[in-house]
């Protein structure tokens, strides 16, 4: 039999057959504040369940079933949610993880499509190839995230925090990116020929600064009043892309074509090794 506690009162919230909870039935359990430091969970089902402000640190999680499971605010610094299910493309079927705190979690292969992240603090997680499309990470903190191959197709990521990110290879087409932090980020490539896709991305007034992009994929992606200072455009494929009113001081856009950027009000002059079609006007 193993009981579970709460984190602070020391209350049995539940008690389980069993000398192990992997793999157990945990489905709709009112688990909020629970004490589960450490705990192995991996490929539990906890479907439905309240972890609210639960203690999951260093828990072991994977494989385990997180549908519709609420853990607003739990703290799960360094657990492991390796190939987690998470996520769904009905949206009220993905667990919520508004607030937690993720730091140094390793989400790799996890799914997490549609589910809500909002605030919370996923510095130095792992997620690599992890499913996010759709996911909310609005106002997150991603800094430092390892996130090669990862998808983020449609997620948001308005005002997250996402410097010095790996975002190598990964495919973030039609992202919310407005007002996001991506200064120091990556989105190269760790493969000869492959590259980062960014079309259709919306990155107005985002902070770039010093961000690799080199060979990406970022056609009709919104810079908009973006600050771009020192970003490297380099082999970028940027065609039918807005950089109306960005910062483009430093900028490298060697072999980037450039005829149909829209760039008015941007300050090319200051841009390093841009072939600007004679007919672009208004460019400052």
């Amino acid at each position: 039999m193993i009981d579970i506690k709460h984190k602070d009162s020391g209350e049995v919230l539940a008690s389980i057959d069993g000398d192990t909870l992997a793999g157990a039935d945990l489905r709709d359990m009112r688990l909020n504040g629970a004490d589960l430091a450490e705990a192995d969970l991996s490929g539990a089902n906890l479907e439905f369940s309240d972890l609210v402000g639960a203690n999951l640190s260093g828990a072991r999680l994977r494989g385990a079933v997180l549908l519709s499971a609420h853990l607003n605010d739990a703290d799960l610094t360094g657990a492991d949610l390796s190939r987690v299910r998470a996520g769904s493309d009905r949206p009220a079927q993905a667990a919520v993880l508004s607030g937690a705190n993720l730091h140094s979690a390793n989400l790799e292969g996890a799914d997490l499509r549609n589910a809500e992240v909002r605030n919370a603090n996923l510095q130095q997680a792992k997620l690599a190839a992890a499913d996010m499309r759709g996911t909310d990470f609005s106002g997150a903190n991603l800094c430092h995230v390892s996130a090669a191959k990862a998808l983020f197709i449609k997620a948001n990521l308005r005002e997250a925090n996402l410097c010095g990110a790996d975002l190598r290879d990964c495919h973030l087409n039609d992202a919310n990116l407005v007002r996001a932090s991506l200064h120091d980020a990556d989105l190269t490539t760790a493969h000869a020929g492959g590259f980062t896709v960014v079309n259709l991305a919306n990155f107005e007034g985002a902070d770039l600064r010093n961000a690799r992009f080199t060979n990406a994929a970022a056609q009709d992606a919104n810079f908009r009043n973006a600050n771009l200072t020192g970003v490297d455009f380099s082999g970028a494929v940027l065609g039918g892309a807005i950089l109306r009113g960005a910062n483009v001081a430093g900028a490298d856009f060697r072999g980037v074509e450039l005829a149909s950027v829209t760039m008015e009000f941007a300050n090319f002059s200051k841009a390093l090794n841009a072939s600007i079609p004679s007919y672009k006007k208004n460019l400052r």
